[in-house]
């Protein structure tokens, strides 16, 4: 008697749970008609798991994109699921920080023509710990004899035109661990490469971050700060037309073609599990974060390579030239 009123109660959970799924919505004419949930219910009356998730996963995106609490600017990226984020607002970026890595899960702004340019140079500049976020958090002492530089996410030179925004460039929510080649060398180039564009074009989005393959496999200092295998940057430009170009450059020395470290938008998101430029509308999002590495290249126009940051002529006639 409790097995057949077992199966009876489960066979009415499944009717009532599909009948649940229809709900009415009345159209402008005064009628009625079955919404979308309908197509989750299939011709045998039970509820189609996937389509209620598809459905779901439709409704969080939107609730992303929507979130009301969440800045609006263009270069913010959606909400990150499954992992700590502690947004943070500076005068020249945004950060999501992750009290897990002790580092940003990304840093995010809007680099315009004029904030390229300034005369509050790094030259007196101090690193230091960022209050805003729990205890352990990163600290110099972490970097001591660690062998990897204190390498800026939002670059120093993107925030010389104003003395509080430089100040904040060197607070520890926008450091992480980046080898010393590296730093001073290829990503340097990139960051120069952003500010060219800033200028050419009036302003771009730029979003960068430090790229875990299969978790976190190296940690320096005592407050155990995440060493990255490789760092991204994405940037959007929306003068005259929308297209954006990815970075993806792991975190070792050398000098390689810049155009080797050209990367799908799309690839970057799988890889970090990041949605970039959600602000943007879907078809537009679709098409600029799809370009190809051939058409990036094309588009933006990018060089096999900048001069590396050393004491040659060269590049002090280019530093010259370009206020760096």
């Amino acid at each position: 008697m409790m097995k057949r009123l077992t199966w009876i109660g489960f066979l009415a959970a499944l009717i009532i749970g599909a009948t649940a799924c229809r709900r009415v919505v009345v159209t402008e004419e005064g009628g009625a008609q079955t919404a979308a949930a309908d197509s989750m219910v299939v011709d045998n009356g039970f509820f189609d798991i996937d389509a209620a998730q598809k459905a779901q996963e439709q409704e969080h995106k939107q609730k992303q994109k929507t979130d009301k609490k969440r800045p609006k600017g263009m270069e913010i990226p959606a909400v990150i699921e499954g992992r700590p984020e502690q947004l943070l607002l500076r005068d020249g970026y945004f950060v999501s920080y992750n009290k897990d890595w002790k580092i940003a899960n990304w840093v995010a702004w809007h680099l315009t023509k004029a904030h390229t340019y300034g005369d509050n140079l790094r030259d007196d500049m101090v690193f230091k710990e960022d209050t805003e976020v729990p205890f352990p958090r990163a600290t110099d002492e972490d970097y001591y004899s660690s062998t990897y530089d204190r390498g800026h996410l939002c670059p120093s030179g993107d925030n010389k035109w104003d003395r509080r925004a430089q100040i904040q460039s060197f607070l520890f929510t926008n450091i992480c661990p980046q080898n010393h080649g590296l730093n001073k060398g290829d990503w340097n180039d990139i960051e120069i490469l952003c500010r060219q564009w800033a200028r050419k074009y009036g302003d771009v989005y730029i979003v960068t971050g430090p790229v875990f393959n299969g978790g976190v496999k190296t940690r320096i200092g005592k407050h155990g700060v995440a060493v990255p295998d490789s760092l991204f940057k994405v940037v959007l430009c929306t003068n005259p037309y929308a297209r954006a170009i990815g970075f993806l450059v792991p975190n070792k020395g050398g000098h390689r073609d810049l155009r080797t470290y050209v990367t799908p938008v799309d690839e970057i998101e799988r890889i970090t599990g990041i949605d970039f430029f959600p602000n943007l509308k879907d078809d537009t999002e679709n098409k600029v974060e799809a370009a190809d590495d051939d058409d990036m290249v094309k588009n933006w126009n990018v060089p096999a390579k900048y001069y590396y940051e050393g004491n040659n002529s060269r590049n002090n006639n280019y530093r010259r030239n370009y206020r760096y």
